[in-house]
């Protein structure tokens, strides 16, 4: 049992934090006022933690050292749904399609909009394939990431990372990971990173090109990993949250639904290690506090965000067009 540090990526920049490892499994520690203790990438490793109490043990000893954790959190994954801990649990929502064949989504999954959407991509001409991880592959990633310093309303993280940051980045777990690329005349205009755990092969990333939106790249990488994962008999493809209640009812939930993304909820538990833990998890303290408010509000401000964010594209543009001028 030894402790060190990790650096892990918060709010798109690299940090270093406080880590312990235990029994060959890292745990990181993140946070401010209250410290939360979880496993190091834990949406992407394969091997499940079944000793949670060794861990818990841990954890509480090396807390008088240098660790000083409040709270320790961890959440069963697909296709494990049932409550298997007696320790304080809310449900994550995960967007998740079952996987069967490729035949049977197109046709019972998802949306009359999202099948014309596919064969709109098609007719415009983008060719959606698995291809390699090279450095062509990556050019194009960092001209994806390069096209706007804003998406969704929001100063978008990766915006002007370097070739070697991207590839560095884009290499965690290749040995499981599939790469699908959308092209247009040979130009990269979309492209999903898969990472397969266990049965499920979860989506790490899906990003395409704002100027392409019209030839729907995000619909047809979609279908394509649909395509591949239930060939490569895979059960489950997953699409991070389902309801994420820090951006409200968003756009981009109204979209996993029409391309046949259902909710599956699994149980997070967190676990007090401290009396401060305690406190926090009996006052509701341990949850952002946007979670906090009514959905209409959180609806609310997000569409306000996201507006305003339109609004700072359209100066950008037109301030670079009068220096031009």
């Amino acid at each position: 049992m030894t402790g060190h540090t990790v650096e892990i990526t918060m709010g798109g920049k690299a940090v270093k934090v406080p880590a312990l490892d235990v029994n060959g499994q890292t745990f990181v520690v993140t946070g401010k006022w209250m410290k939360i203790a979880a496993i190091h990438d834990e949406d992407w490793i394969e091997e499940a933690h079944e000793d949670l109490e060794s861990c818990i043990s841990a954890l509480k000893k090396h807390n008088a050292n240098s660790l000083r954790a409040d709270i320790f959190t961890v959440t069963q994954r697909l296709p494990d749904t049932t409550r298997r801990y007696p320790y304080h649990v809310e449900w994550e929502s995960v967007a998740a399609i079952r996987l069967s064949s490729y035949e049977e989504w197109w046709t019972n999954r998802i949306s009359a909009d999202a099948r014309k959407d596919i064969r709109r991509s098609a007719k415009r001409g983008v060719v959606v394939k698995v291809t390699d991880f090279d450095d062509d592959l990556v050019k194009g990633i960092v001209e994806i990431y390069n096209e706007s310093p804003i998406r969704q309303g929001k100063a978008f993280w990766h915006y002007q990372k370097d070739f070697d940051t991207v590839k560095r980045e884009k290499s965690t777990y290749l040995e499981r990971s599939t790469f699908i690329g959308a092209y247009c005349n040979d130009e990269l205009i979309g492209f999903m990173k898969i990472v397969s755990v266990g049965s499920v092969a979860a989506m790490m990333q899906i990003l395409t090109k704002i100027s392409h939106y019209d030839k729907r790249p995000s619909n047809a990488l979609i279908a394509k990993a649909v395509e591949h994962c239930a060939t490569a008999g895979m059960s489950w493809l997953t699409y991070g949250k389902y309801r994420d209640r820090n951006k409200g009812t968003s756009s981009l939930a109204r979209f996993k639904h029409r391309m046949g993304f259902e909710e599956v909820r699994v149980p997070k538990f967190y676990v007090p290690l401290t009396i401060k833990g305690w406190t926090c998890l009996a006052l509701g303290l341990h949850r952002d506090l946007v979670t906090m408010l009514p959905e209409w509000l959180i609806d609310l401000l997000y569409s306000v965000r996201t507006a305003w964010g339109r609004w700072r594209i359209r100066a950008r543009r037109s301030s670079d067009s009068g220096r031009e001028g």
